[in-house]
């Protein structure tokens, strides 16, 4: 682990580094005005540069990037190693390729091409939303220790952690499943892809975009000193997917090289309070096995009471998610002002000279299938508690420390706090733990 005064020195860099970017790409001409005969050009995507050599360069960089975070995970336990990796993935993927296409964003592109088969699936899209999770089921998640732009631009600001209180962890953590799953449920009724329309670093990566998000990025880096990595744990809806492959992983970090000394130096050494204590068996099992099976009689309740949820806030919200319901909602202003073409939106409809009734049919179209996509997300995020409480029932006993494979990043802090590792290095003699 590099020391933290080389670490605090890369954060303020970037920091400096990246207000010079943002202040460059700041607009600095005035808005055109729309009512002097002005012509709305067709839209354009930004300036990133997606031929096909150089998408199948992403993948082909991403698939040696994950192996060479698993190498330096799993075979030399180098958290040099990984750090430098991270580096030159915030640089290339972030910097150079501006955070675009991102496994984190191509949740969408594959949900889309899933419910739409026109659309379709790139090959290259495929390729960097499978490899990082099929890497997780193998070796853990060592895309997010060594290869992703978003956990390594908050990586460089970490300074002086504090750990959270367990409470605060299981409530902060309900909002990555919630993300995820309304997420999806946004693309499967068109109304867009949320992940990218309000990722807090892909503005500082293009230097430009909402000043609203790109404060945001910077608040996040703010929070990310004291709290590492708060997207990461917090907020990413592709770590849900890296956090259940990793569960599944063949292999996985360990903090000891071989066996656990219990020494108890590793229990503060994690950031991100990854690290599963020893835990003796518990005094009460009927107890243990009663809160269990409260918990698994309320699950259906917790789905259901998702599912009505999802239900209801549909409605209220279907004008600020959906770009149907926000156009029929304009015409209904207009309309009752009598105020017309408050919006390019507006005035492009009535250019076209459609009737008004199709807004309101497209509007309640849109509505009925925003209602019951958000039903079923709901229904899932109240599944994902149930079964959260189910596993706080279920205590299992442990006899070592161990990284929780769910939560754990594979950045290896830890291994700097072992003794066995320096005795694998040389640098001590054996050491063992009592018998």
């Amino acid at each position: 682990m590099p020391k933290r005064s080389r670490i605090w020195a890369w954060s303020w860099t970037l920091v400096v580094a990246a207000s010079v970017l943002v202040a460059s790409g700041v607009q600095r001409f005035p808005k055109p005005d729309f009512r002097s005969g002005y012509t709305v050009p067709q839209y354009t995507p930004p300036a990133v540069e997606r031929t096909a050599a150089r998408e199948w360069l992403d993948v082909g960089l991403l698939t040696g990037g994950l192996v060479l975070a698993g190498y330096f995970a799993l075979a030399r336990r180098s958290r040099r190693g990984l750090w430098i990796l991270s580096v030159a993935s915030l640089v290339w993927f972030g910097l150079v390729r501006k955070g675009c296409v991102c496994p984190v964003g191509s949740i969408q592109n594959v949900v889309l091409g899933l419910v739409s088969p026109a659309d379709g699936i790139p090959w290259t899209v495929a390729g960097i939303f499978l490899l990082p999770l099929v890497a997780a089921l193998v070796v853990g998640r060592v895309f997010c220790a060594g290869v992703c732009p978003l956990g390594a631009i908050q990586d460089l600001v970490i300074f002086r952690w504090r750990p959270l209180p367990l409470w605060l962890r299981q409530f902060l953590g309900m909002i990555p499943p919630t993300y995820l799953a309304f997420a999806v449920a946004n693309v499967a009724v068109g109304a867009g892809f949320w992940i990218c329309r309000y990722d807090p670093f892909v503005g500082l990566f293009r230097r430009s975009g909402p000043a609203g998000l790109i404060a945001l990025g910077w608040i996040l880096l703010l929070i990310g000193t004291v709290v590492p990595r708060p997207y990461c744990r917090f907020l990413c809806p592709y770590g849900v997917l890296l956090g259940w492959c990793s569960q599944l992983s063949r292999r996985h970090l360990t903090i000891s090289p071989d066996q656990c000394i219990q020494c108890r130096l590793c229990e503060e050494s994690c950031p991100f309070d990854a690290i599963r204590v020893p835990t003796p068996p518990h005094p009460d099992r009927a107890a243990a096995r009663r809160r269990m099976v409260y918990a698994l009689v309320l699950a259906p309740a917790w789905v259901v009471l998702g599912a009505v949820a999802g239900w209801a806030a549909a409605d209220p919200l279907a004008a600020k998610v959906h770009p149907d319901c926000a156009l029929a909602a304009e015409l209904r202003t207009e309309e009752s002002t009598g105020k017309k073409e408050q919006s390019w939106e507006t005035r492009v409809f009535r250019a076209s000279g459609r009737p008004l009734e199709q807004a309101e049919e497209a509007d309640r179209d849109a509505r009925r299938r925003l209602r019951r996509a958000w039903a079923w997300a709901g229904a899932w995020v109240g599944g994902v508690f149930a079964v959260r409480r189910i596993a706080l029932g279920r205590r299992s006993e442990l006899a070592d420390y161990v990284p929780d494979r769910g939560q754990c990043l594979s950045c290896g802090r830890c291994f700097a706090y072992c003794p066995r590792e320096y005795v694998r290095l040389g640098e001590l003699d054996g050491i063992r733990g009592q018998p």
